[in-house]
């Protein structure tokens, strides 16, 4: 699965989260979530991606990218 970085951070900023607060909500090392926004994270499991679409209460689909056959 292909995240959208910018969107990520996009959303997280519309709820005012820090990334710190969405590292304790989902349990994802911040590091890595501060490379998934700048779009250093090429792919990754869907399963990761879905904890941080429900703690920003965003639909999965608009933090990746469409998949093209």
């Amino acid at each position: 699965m292909r995240p959208h970085g910018q969107a990520i951070r996009a959303f997280r900023i519309a709820r005012n989260l820090s990334i710190r607060q969405v590292e304790e909500l989902t349990g994802l090392n911040r590091g890595w979530l501060s490379r998934l926004e700048r779009g250093q994270i090429r792919t990754t499991a869907e399963a990761r991606v879905q904890k941080v679409a429900t703690v920003l209460d965003t639909p999965l689909d608009l933090l990746i990218f469409e998949e093209t056959p």
